[in-house]
């Protein structure tokens, strides 16, 4: 028996082995005789096992080739990999060439992308091979400039309050009325502050660093020619975009249905933007720019991976939605990095229902820049109200993986998208049918409760306008304006707003089609600068029924974190509209306004046909200008001496009533 057993050592020589071999010849001898005892097990005669032989050798035969390209693709796949890529990029360069051969006006969108892409591609590819090289080189100028920043630091700092001061005092000094938009930002800023729970431990450096980052990115959209002409052509396109959602709800519910009825028209656009996000998503789009944007967060704030990575993935999706990015570490966040991912999604709007407000007839581009300022300064006030106060698990971390979707293909990921968002479609129909009826059944009840003390017209948005009035004055609205603002911001909070944007969205309509700014003593329309304002100020999901989503999408993740979420939801539904309101005093600080032309000429070529906000403003213009001289009609101003200034006249006071008609 001793000679049979098998060994380590033995095992490892494979048939050597004398116990293996034994058996295996046993084994096969057994077969062998079974089968002559028993036969064919299937009936089959010597001939047709020959038959099946020679053909299975055939199909060896002629699959040869087949597994000879097989081998060679696995042998060489990185060099085909290669070659592939190299002819695309081959073809992409002739197509490029050829569309700006053909036209580089037409092209320059085109010209614009390619170089964002090639600039990134050569950056990797830099920081991959050069990168190690670049900082040993850089090492010493490290050194020394760490040596030198405890006193740099504050010449800088000096530098730049210095700056700010002189840019607001010349900018302000043409617009006097940007300087109520300052003192209701540092207002709202105070505020926060004494809301603090740990006003000793506020990291100022997270602080001053997001509304800086918050100011220059509104600086570069609302104010300089390059943002300003990016972010209109990206909204622009958006629109197009969306436009595109025609086709499929037309075939579904027909034209009539999507032209005349709310919920075919603006919610399939919900479910188009975001089956699109799933496809960006399975691509890897939305990660990498998620990263980038977090990464340039991380670095100047000082903020942990994980709080920093949700607030960043709320630019581009919901409340509940950019948790998910973070599942896995949720657990083991601090409450301040807690209380930082429920104000980002409190701060912000997801992309599926901008696309409903775009449809609107909402500013895009406002809509754009409010949800990216909203990042910085959402991350920003958090840590200025709730401090952190204790040891992050993820302080030190270098990068934090990101979660993907599970699916195969393309075509799965785009399914998933447009099934994922029923849910959200029947919840937005839902809410408005409930807030709108809750909201009339309020309005009849105060209007019923103000009749027995003769008060006529008592609403809930009366009440607001009242209420809210001084904050809405504060961020930048004119008097005559902020009882309208006041109240869209406090159906805002109180309902939500999808409401106030349907509210926003008639008014800016009133405003472009040329009706009068007053019916009766009813505001019919708000100006332009407070439109602005109020565009940046609803902004966000920071309502009262949004503490119902934050806390079920949260509690779902982490259901042993339920008391730490409960006790922080409140403060950070607080500071998401304290977020929104600064992103709309930084919109009204930073306003500029529309230069009205050259009302002479235009009126003078009008044909008076139809209305517009220009045929109002011009026609404003020309009832200041008119006087009565010696008793005969004058005109003052561009007006004086012309004679077209009587027929204008006739004409806007056809139209328009005023004191001088």
């Amino acid at each position: 028996m001793e000679g049979n057993q098998i060994s380590l050592d033995s095992l490892e020589r494979g048939v050597d082995n004398p116990a293996f071999s034994t058996r295996l010849m046993l084994f096969f001898h057994g077969q062998e005789k079974l089968y002559e005892e028993c036969g064919d097990p299937c009936g089959e005669s010597k001939e047709e096992r020959k038959g099946k032989g020679r053909f299975s050798s055939y199909c060896r035969k002629a699959l040869q080739p087949t597994s000879k390209v097989k081998r060679f693709c696995k042998t060489h796949v990185e060099a085909l990999r290669r070659v592939v890529l190299g002819l695309l990029v081959v073809a992409y360069l002739c197509y490029f060439i050829a569309a700006c051969w053909l036209s580089f006006q037409r092209a320059l969108a085109l010209v614009v992308m390619t170089a964002v892409v090639v600039f990134f591609i050569c950056w990797s590819l830099f920081k991959k091979y050069c990168g190690a090289k670049v900082l040993l080189l850089l090492s010493p100028v490290w050194k020394c400039f760490q040596k030198s920043w405890p006193w740099l630091k504050w010449m800088l700092w000096v530098a730049i309050l210095g700056g700010l001061i002189a840019w607001l005092v010349l900018d302000t000094s043409r617009n006097p009325e940007q300087l109520i938009s300052l003192a209701g930002f540092c207002f709202l800023v105070l505020f926060l502050f004494a809301c603090s729970k740990h006003h000793g431990a506020v990291s100022w450096r997270a602080v001053f660093w997001g509304l800086g980052l918050q100011f220059l990115f509104g600086l570069f959209v609302l104010r300089t020619t390059p943002g300003i002409q990016a972010f209109q052509w990206l909204g622009d396109q958006i629109q197009f975009f969306l436009g595109y959602t025609t086709a499929g709800s037309s075939f579904v519910f027909g034209n009539t249905l999507i032209e005349e009825v709310f919920a075919f028209q603006t919610l399939p656009i919900v479910i188009f933007f975001s089956c699109v996000t799933s496809i960006l998503y399975y691509l890897g789009v939305m990660q990498w720019l998620i990263i980038k944007i977090s990464w340039l967060l991380q670095v100047s704030m000082g903020t942990t991976p994980t709080e920093t990575l949700s607030v960043a993935g709320n630019i581009f999706v919901g409340q509940s939605e950019a948790p998910l990015l973070i599942r896995p570490y949720l657990a083991d966040m601090t409450r301040s990095e807690i209380h930082a991912v429920m104000t980002g999604g409190f701060a912000t709007i997801a992309g599926s229902v901008m696309g409903a407000y775009i449809s609107f007839g909402i500013d895009a581009a406002s809509l754009i820049a409010a949800s990216v300022m909203a990042a910085p300064c959402a991350l920003a006030m958090s840590k200025l109200i709730y401090p952190e106060v204790e040891e992050s698990k993820f302080k030190g971390k270098a990068s934090i993986r990101l979660s993907r979707g599970e699916e195969q293909n393309i075509l799965e990921a785009a399914s998933n998208g447009a099934a994922a968002s029923v849910g959200l479609v029947a919840n937005i129909a839902a809410n408005l049918i409930a807030f709108l009826a809750v909201l009339e059944f309020i309005n009849a009840a105060l209007r019923w409760f103000g009749e027995m003390v003769d008060i006529e017209g008592l609403s809930f948005q009366v009440i607001c306008s009242y209420v809210l009035m001084p904050l809405a004055f504060l961020m930048g609205a004119d008097w005559a304006d902020s009882p309208l603002v006041a109240e869209l911001l406090g159906i805002k909070i109180f309902l939500n707003e999808f409401v106030a944007y349907q509210q926003l969205a008639t008014y800016k309509k009133n405003r472009l089609a040329g009706l009068e700014e007053w019916d009766g003593s009813r505001k019919q329309w708000i100006s332009e600068r407070a439109e602005s304002i109020t565009t940046f100020a609803l902004c966000g999901f920071a309502n009262i029924s949004s503490i119902g989503i934050m806390l079920g999408g949260l509690a779902s993740m982490v259901p042993q974190r339920k008391g730490d979420l409960a006790s922080t939801v409140l403060r950070a539904l607080l500071t998401g509209i304290c977020v929104s309101m600064l992103n709309a005093c930084l919109a009204g600080l930073l306003h500029v306004p529309t230069e009205l032309g050259d009302c002479v000429t235009f009126l003078s070529t009008t044909n008076f046909s139809s209305s517009s906000y220009t045929t109002y403003m011009c026609c404003q213009q020309l009832f200041a200008s008119v006087g009565i001289k010696n008793g005969t009609l004058s005109f003052t101003g561009a007006w004086a001496g012309l004679e077209e200034g009587v027929r204008c006249l006739s004409q806007c006071c056809r139209r328009y009533n005023h004191t001088s008609c």
